[in-house]
């Protein structure tokens, strides 16, 4: 059995070392967040506002992911307002998040560039908000957390990048 375990790791190392050349040739992303404890509507809890904004973060590297290779993208998130309301949870544990297609869509509020050797290529602000966010198709299943919020981005990223994050993720499986 210890032979087996140490043959599973040595190839998990060995796939790690052989997929770095290819994670240094893709896009890199810079994400920071201005004075997020004054955000519209991110969760009171410091651990649940962490998780929040490193799904962000995460999700905001992901779409530099299908940058072309050399390109970096540098994000600065000034405002939150997640899809839904908090509700209190007096069992114990996490609040609710309740979305009810009213005056509760998300909204995100960021200034953005892209550089290639050090030059600006392409930069703004946006305040990007879909009212629409339960009215359409959502590739994100319903356990992902800001699915709404993605999806968002995704949709802006197509538009503004001209291109498509899902169709890169469908090409890297």
């Amino acid at each position: 059995m210890k032979t087996v375990l140490t043959k599973v790791v040595q190839a998990s190392a060995l796939a790690a070392v052989m997929a770095m050349p290819a994670m240094a040739a893709t896009a890199a992303a810079s994400v920071s967040y201005v004075e997020p404890d004054r955000f519209t509507d991110v969760p009171f809890t410091p651990w649940e506002r962490e998780r929040v904004l490193k799904q962000l973060t995460d999700h905001f590297g992901k779409l530099a992911a299908s940058l072309p290779p050399g390109q970096e993208f540098k994000v600065e998130v000034l405002d939150v307002d997640l899809a839904g309301q908090t509700k209190p949870n007096f069992r114990g544990g996490q609040d609710l998040r309740v979305m009810n297609g009213g005056a509760d869509w998300p909204r995100i509020h960021f200034r953005y560039s892209v550089t290639e050797g050090g030059k600006v290529i392409k930069s703004g602000e946006e305040k990007l908000s879909n009212m629409q966010y339960l009215q359409r198709m959502n590739h994100y299943g319903n356990t992902e957390l800001l699915r709404y919020e993605k999806q968002m981005l995704d949709d802006w990223f197509k538009q503004a990048m001209g291109v498509d994050p899902a169709a890169m993720r469908q090409a890297t499986r």
